[in-house]
């Protein structure tokens, strides 16, 4: 289904729900025990640490009396930006992807239409053939993002492509391929940048690696390229407004040819004069040690690939943008369809946001998110304000709740918000009675009815998919299970509460578990089972056959089903099986499930993370690292990693959202850094990347927040067999066991694991995995062998 046109067929039937204005807590209003990051002092090189050789001075500028050197590396497009004072300086690197598809044919050898209606993942089955995925391979699979844009689709132009902007201000300023945005044209200076043929051939990046810069080179030939920079003003006092800053230059054979500077509009002489180049230099490095403060808080981590960590980063500061004030929840940004407030409230933008700022240590953001969403969007019936609420996420929300009291041991915004919490509790309970009083030989009995999906509302008849999709039951199961283990902290004196809610989740578990079983297709090849019980048709036949079709977005249902981890092990491959061969998988990622079309099978780009941590729980690392790999190039646009709701295999252009943004930096998190649900075991490096073992570069996260406490890693490899580890164990409790994976290069095995000088147990060795044993807070340094 294409997302932009079934929205504007549905705009009329829209419901507005209301916005109530909130102020954000101050970080001083809670305490936790996190990492103190001083804001105050940015980040700096020593003079001593900085070369400029080979680099062009451009200019100079003061700030607070103070003088600065620019240079610039002018001897190839990503040459990094230098900027130099007296005690000190930043360096800003470049790295631009190509926005254009290959001239190699995409689709592995086959045609799109042969993708797009195979029952199985041929993509997804091909890539894996030989085990791990070969990145490279991946990205070639299919066309990128936006490289097949035809301005005829766009009202006669090429749509935005990606957007800047400002934590303070309650808006974004998009930016279109040949770098203009709604009030800035780069074109007025440089006319070959009208030539949309021109931009169809650029290359994107982000200053800095990670920061919300935009770059863009439109390559002219050997040597001789245009260069765009547009970044938003970071010392703006607009409210909606989004100032910018732009820099256009043509560079020939090391030199800078052409260049002209802007801030926001055109000239308009003499009140509004170009700005100079000191004058924009100055708003750069304001911009850089702005970002770099907005992002302190977040745990170190090193990887053999930066771009990896650049693009966690990039993440978590996109959402500071597109969240006015850095808090205030939104669910897309520029276009009507996501900005609107009728999707404020939506309960994928507040778990998604809760889930990866905890996982990366992100404490006061957390804590924002948390007290304004609940404070605006949760109504003491613990019902949301918002058009359509989506069952399984009111037992995703009470789960995150219970994690972030283990991560933060801040009680207290709990407390504050206990009576919703214990409403929201409420809602799962009830909806499970209501389902208690069906004969007990109805498919439904004993299993949660309510949408799946907030769209539902928006259809003449909602009532269709008010059903017992497994997802409601497990989640609220999950959900209930994990706040029964706090409440007590939260409540005092209600180990009643706590002994129900467990009780109830115990009772969902095992009615999902019962009626799963009992609706296994094994008639089917792989076996299938349906979003809910009592279907007849596969999701496939029922979307083609049934309009509409109770079985609608069923890549939701399947994605919650297995991120609730409430399925014995057997149960949860036969639905990641079913999915891969039946028709909700495309490219490995989980796909947005429509009738069958010889023209798309896209990609999930948001809420399909759920299927991708049970693939890293049951062990599936080769199709956990073929998931990573596609959602980033195939659910991010090239360089600016502008993330897609629903993202085509075709080189279209998807509709931006929040959630699917944050996906990438749960998975790194995961990667090197995992637990379980039942709260027993820490997993470290358990999907780290076989060919990065081979390497020579450290894989490494420091203080990454665990319900046991922050714990660290560091792998350091030696690119000829060997490897060192030092670990870090949680600093308050233990878990029950902690396993370390060195997953050995392709080839080769692990051997002669040694810990601290001694001989690891044979019953401490599991195929690649070892068991790593000690006190809170203990370093364990790790030496082993591959052969």
């Amino acid at each position: 289904m294409d997302r932009r046109r079934f929205l504007q067929g549905l705009a009329a039937t829209g419901v507005i729900a209301s916005v109530v204005r909130w102020t954000p807590i101050q970080a001083g209003e809670f305490q936790v025990p996190r990492r103190d990051v001083p804001l105050a002092a940015p980040p700096r090189l020593p003079v001593s640490a900085i070369s400029t050789a080979g680099q062009v001075r451009l200019g100079g500028f003061e700030i607070e009396g103070v003088g600065w050197s620019v240079f610039e590396d002018l001897r190839d497009p990503d040459g990094a930006i230098t900027l130099l004072g007296p005690d000190g300086g930043c360096v800003l690197g470049k790295r631009t992807e190509a926005c254009h598809a290959s001239d190699e044919p995409p689709y592995l050898g086959m045609t799109l239409a042969q993708v797009a209606l195979a029952d199985a993942d041929l993509l997804a089955d091909r890539l894996l053939s030989r085990g791990e995925p070969d990145p490279e391979q991946v990205r070639m699979a299919a066309p990128p993002l936006a490289s097949k844009l035809d301005p005829k689709d766009y009202a006669g132009r090429l749509p935005w492509t990606t957007f800047v902007g400002t934590v303070q201000a309650a808006d974004t300023m998009p930016v279109f391929p040949n770098g203009r945005t709604r009030t800035f044209h780069p074109e007025q200076d440089m006319a070959a940048l009208r030539d949309d043929a021109l931009a169809t051939r650029r290359r994107e990046g982000l200053l800095g690696g990670w920061l919300p810069a935009v770059h863009k080179v439109f390559p002219l030939g050997e040597g001789r390229w245009y260069d765009v920079l547009v970044f938003a003003d970071v010392d703006a006092g607009d409210r909606f407004v989004v100032q910018t800053w732009h820099r256009t230059a043509l560079i020939e054979h090391g030199r800078v040819s052409k260049v002209h500077y802007g801030h926001s509009y055109p000239a308009y002489p003499p009140r509004r004069v170009e700005p100079s180049a000191a004058t924009f230099y100055r708003a750069l490095l304001r911009f850089h040690d702005n970002w770099q403060q907005h992002l302190g808080d977040m745990c170190p981590i090193a990887l053999p690939d930066a771009s990896w960590t650049d693009m966690a980063r990039f993440a978590f500061a996109r959402e500071l943008v597109v969240r006015p004030g850095g808090s205030y929840p939104k669910y897309g940004a520029v276009d009507r369809d996501y900005y609107g407030n009728e999707y404020d409230g939506f309960q994928d933008t507040f778990t998604s946001s809760l889930y990866a700022n905890l996982e990366w240590g992100r404490y006061t953001q957390a804590a924002t998110v948390l007290d304004g969403y609940f404070t605006d969007f949760v109504q003491p019936d613990g019902m949301i304000n918002m058009r359509g609420a989506e069952t399984g996420q009111f037992g995703l929300t009470l789960s995150l709740l219970a994690r972030y009291l283990q991560y933060t041991g801040d009680v207290a915004l709990l407390r504050k918000h206990r009576e919703k919490i214990a409403a929201t509790a409420q809602i799962l309970l009830e909806l499970h009675d209501a389902s208690l009083q069906l004969p007990p030989g109805n498919p439904g009995y004993g299993l949660i009815h309510g949408w799946n999906e907030s769209d539902a509302c928006l259809f003449p008849d909602p009532q269709l998919w008010w059903k017992p999709y497994y997802a409601n039951s497990a989640l609220a199961a999950r959900g209930l299970q994990d706040m029964a283990v706090v409440w007590p902290q939260i409540a005092d004196g209600e180990n009643g509460t706590t002994r129900r809610w467990r009780e109830r989740a115990e009772r969902l578990t095992t009615q999902v578990v019962r009626s799963l079983r009992a609706n296994i297709r094994r008639d089917l090849k792989p076996p299938y089972i349906g979003p809910l019980p009592g279907t007849k048709l596969t999701f496939r036949e029922s979307l083609l056959k049934e309009k509409p079709s109770e079985q609608q977005w069923p890549h939701r249902a399947y994605a919650e089903l297995l991120q609730a981890d409430v399925l014995p092990d057997d149960l949860a491959h036969l639905v990641i099986d079913c999915m891969r061969g039946h028709g909700a998988t495309s490219l490995g990622v989980v796909a947005n499930v429509a009738p069958p079309s010889a023209e798309n099978r896209d990609i999930l780009g948001f809420i399909s993370y759920g299927y991708a941590q049970q693939l890293l729980r049951l062990g599936r690392i080769d199709e956990y690292l073929l998931f990573l790999y596609a959602h980033r190039y195939h659910a991010h646009t090239p360089g600016s990693w502008t993330a897609g709701e629903v993202s085509d295999l075709s080189g279209g252009m998807p509709l931006f959202c929040i959630p699917a943004q944050l996906t990438i930096p749960l998975l790194l998190r995961w990667m090197l850094v995992f637990d379980d649900s039942a709260g027993e075991t820490l997993y470290l490096a358990r999907a780290v990347p076989r060919r990065w073992m081979a390497g020579a570069a450290p894989i490494a996260i420091t203080d990454a927040p665990t319900r046991w406490g922050r714990a660290s890693l560091r792998l350091q490899p030696d690119g000829s067999g060997s490897i060192t580890a030092e670990a870090v164990l949680p600093a308050t409790s233990a878990p029950k066991a902690v396993w370390l994976s060195l997953r050995a290069p392709e080839g080769k095995r692990l051997s002669a694991v040694m810990i601290d000088g001694a001989p690891v147990s044979i019953n401490d060795l599991k195929d690649d995995a070892v068991r790593l044993r000690g006190q809170p807070g203990q370093r364990l340094r790790i030496t082993a062998n591959f052969i």
